[in-house]
């Protein structure tokens, strides 16, 4: 990890990037969530559970912030304590009666889905993985069956759009 220079952020930055630390000293990690704008749904990601526990960061799209945050802690605990997520394996422990899948996403995605981690690690040299949520009858963005918007509204962040690391269907939902 490259140490970001402080001389060079502004004091908003120094602001924010002394809070992300304290967090991720006090929590294991941050959350920074980000409204719907125009452009898309909103999101939410960590920020500091790499550098605390060498665990891939974590971001959730298209879900109200208050979901999001006790899906990434929980996430963030399970990795910490040695857990791993496999792309594509569906696990059925985070929310009662509705799975979730990882996917890496790819490093086009950094700078707009985790522009403050920028403020930690400031080459973006950090793994991340999205959290993937079906709607609640269990479809995936990515399915024929989902609604219609869907895949806009949880975007993949893969270079494709799609699911990289497995083939739905096949080895993976």
């Amino acid at each position: 990890m490259d140490p970001v220079p402080i001389q060079g952020l502004t004091e908003e930055d120094q602001r924010l990037r002394a809070r992300l630390l304290r967090d991720a000293e006090e929590h294991g990690h941050a959350v920074v969530h980000v409204a719907e704008d125009d452009e898309g749904a909103p999101y939410s990601f960590s920020v500091g559970a790499w550098r605390r526990f060498g665990v891939a960061e974590a971001v959730v799209v298209g879900l109200p912030a208050e979901i999001a945050q006790v899906l990434i802690a929980a996430y963030v605990e399970r990795a910490s304590q040695g857990h791993r997520f496999l792309p594509g394996r569906l696990y059925h422990d985070f929310f009662e009666g509705v799975p979730i899948t990882f996917e890496r996403v790819s490093g086009g995605y950094y700078p707009e889905f985790f522009g403050s981690a920028f403020l930690l690690y400031g080459k973006g040299d950090f793994p991340a993985v999205q959290i993937i949520v079906p709607t609640p009858e269990g479809a995936w963005p990515w399915h024929p069956a989902a609604p219609e918007g869907f895949a806009d509204w949880q975007l993949l962040l893969t270079a494709s759009g799609r699911p990289e690391s497995w083939t739905p269907g096949v080895n993976g939902p």
